[in-house]
This record gives structure tokens, sequence and C-alpha cells, in this order.
């Protein structure tokens, strides 16, 4: 896999993660790499809607529809899931 989010590409989270809501968003913890992630609120949303089997297309359309938004925001998406992803905060499968 490229990387690259797909319509159909399903998404989950990383297992062995310490996660810690915060005002602002989470906070995320990796042992196995001892690092630490700063979500914003948009990215902790889409971290929690990867919380099972969940495809890019699925997500973008809940947040369109989430947010009364005119057009699906699917570069912001894409964007999102591409970073988490490089970071091994989430999976694509």
């Amino acid at each position: 896999m490229d990387g690259a989010a797909k319509e159909d590409t399903k998404y989950v989270r990383a297992e062995g993660l310490e996660v810690n809501r915060m005002p602002d968003g989470y906070v995320v913890y990796q042992a196995e790499r001892d690092k630490v992630h700063y979500l914003n609120p948009s990215a902790a949303m889409i971290f929690e809607l990867c919380g099972e089997t969940t495809t890019f297309a699925a997500i973008t359309e809940y947040l369109q529809d989430t947010y009364a938004l005119s057009a699906p925001p699917a570069s912001e998406v894409r964007a999102c899931l591409e970073e988490l992803t490089a970071e091994g905060i989430i999976l694509p499968c």
C-alpha cells in the first residue's frame, strides 16, 4: 500500500497507544517509539472514527454531515489520515 488514502481504504487505530483526552484534542503516547503526538480536535475526531474498521469515504461523509459542510472535506481528511498513518497511530487494513 502506497500510503495514499483511497475511498475504500479501511483504517483502525494502532494497538498499544496511551490516549489522553485534553480540552483541545488528544495526547497520544506510543511506548514502542517513545513518542508523544498531539492531535488537534479535528485529528482527534478522525482518530476516534478509526475506532473500528472505517473507510476514508465513511469518515469524509460523516464529517460533512456532522458539520453541515457544503462539500466533503476530502483533501483535509486525506491529509490527516496520511499523517496519522505515517506516524503509526492508525493503520490501513
